[in-house]
């Protein structure tokens, strides 16, 4: 796949040279996370970080890095694409990139980057992420999104994750 720019972010493949970047940011995700799930680092002060080795080597899965002024903005972890149904199963943006249009723009471009079908989970609690998803949500699918609370397996002492589920479409190219 190629690199493409969207306004001042752009969205591009992690390469595994691109790997130590892509820790460092999971380990700043991760962190984000610790305040809705109650988690607290390993002995070595690191989180689990073994959807990092999926992203990089399962089957199916896809890690991109989000680049803004030639430095690293985020990651996302897409799984799902050798079946029907595409999961964004992580997506982050470093707080120095908030508020700005980079995540809304970053989402949409990786989503449409896998037309089809798509379901993102997160936490309820998490307002931030709740008012982002679904305007990601009705960006690319007015209307026709829809959202459902699920049990996170083999973790009842949590809170159900939300997940929205819809189709993004790319947009038709323009007539010549």
């Amino acid at each position: 796949m190629t690199e493409t720019n969207t306004a001042d972010v752009c969205v591009r493949p992690a390469a595994p040279g691109d790997r130590p970047t892509v820790e460092r940011l999971w380990l700043m995700f991760r962190h984000d996370m610790s305040e809705f799930r109650g988690m607290l680092p390993t002995a070595d002060g690191t989180f689990r970080s073994e959807r990092v080795e999926y992203a990089f080597t399962a089957p199916g899965w896809a890690p991109y890095l989000l680049i803004r002024d030639a430095r690293p903005a985020g990651l996302a972890f897409v799984r799902g694409l050798d079946g029907p149904v595409r999961v964004l199963n992580s997506f982050f943006v470093a707080r120095g990139a908030r508020r700005r249009g980079v995540g809304l723009r970053a989402a949409r471009e990786v989503l449409l980057r896998h037309p089809g079908p798509w379901e993102i989970a997160f936490q309820e609690d998490n307002a931030a992420a709740v008012a982002f998803w679904h305007r990601v949500a009705q960006d690319l699918a007015p209307g026709a999104w829809t959202r459902e609370r699920r049990p996170i397996p083999g973790r009842p002492e949590l809170l159900p994750d939300v997940w929205l589920s819809f189709t993004a479409r790319r947009a038709p190219d323009p007539a010549p």
